[in-house]
């Protein structure tokens, strides 16, 4: 059992009901803890909050991660309510959508900055600002994907953007250990979420997966959670640095 009790969580990227951080957000919440849900922008405000209500005691906060004031005040508007902080689940990725079409060479300047800032750098920003609220140490979980070692067509600078993200959970874990807090990357399937249909050819990826993984099936959203309340709990205590495969077993797989 991961038991969350009296631990505080903040999680990024529940953008609606299908999504992979509300799937987490709700198996955290199952495990125990107490949940603060961000949302980008006013514009998206309503349907965070209509979702957030389905889960007791959770809170929602705006915050804006490509805006380093938005964090600040965001952390400290964590640390006001809550003191301390344990969980939080990094579940964020976004390139322009001319960028992923046509092929990788053709990536434009600012679509890769984005694409890095966005789904990368945030990262680093998030954790900055959350380890003085790990008092008593605590877990770091983002979401990455295959795309990030191997060649998926079509997948192009998020890929690119993903392999940044997966070095860069472990260099964070190494700068965080001393604090006792642990940084690793869940690495999903392809699954039909709102932010996958901006990667085309989504339905080839699944056919692929499905037929060529040694589950022989896709990945359910309530995998990836289950595995992020596994990490973000004591039960996976000596994992850092890590990208945990949830993926039926695609990964290991050579043709």
């Amino acid at each position: 059992m991961n038991d969350l009790s009296g631990r505080n969580a903040v999680v990024f990227g529940v953008a609606n009901k299908r999504s992979i951080a509300w799937a987490i957000a709700q198996h955290l919440q199952a495990a125990g803890a107490q949940l603060a849900i961000t949302y980008q922008n006013e514009r998206l405000e309503q349907e965070a909050r209509d979702l957030i209500a389905a889960l007791p005691g959770a809170a929602s906060f705006r915050c804006d991660v490509s805006q380093d004031a938005e964090i600040e005040r965001l952390f400290s508007e964590l640390k006001q309510r809550y003191g301390k902080l344990h969980v939080l689940v990094h579940s964020i990725a976004f390139a322009p959508s001319e960028d992923m079409k046509g092929e990788f060479v053709n990536t434009s300047r600012e679509g890769f900055r984005i694409a890095h800032d966005v789904s990368v750098y945030s990262l680093v920003a998030l954790a900055r600002a959350a380890a003085p609220l790990m008092e008593d140490g605590g877990s770091i979980l983002t979401l990455t994907y295959y795309g990030a070692e191997k060649v998926v067509p079509r997948y192009n600078v998020m890929g690119v953007a993903k392999a940044a993200l997966e070095a860069t959970v472990r260099y964070l874990a190494y700068d965080l250990g001393k604090r006792r807090i642990r940084v690793n990357a869940i690495s999903a399937g392809p699954i039909k979420t709102l932010a996958a249909r901006g990667v085309s050819g989504l339905g080839e990826m699944l056919k692929a997966h499905a037929e060529r993984a040694p589950l022989q099936r896709n990945t359910d959203v309530n995998e990836v959670a289950g595995a992020a309340a596994f990490l973000a709990s004591d039960a996976s205590a000596g994992i850092t640095g890590e990208v945990l495969y949830v993926d039926s077993g695609y990964n290991i797989m050579g043709f």
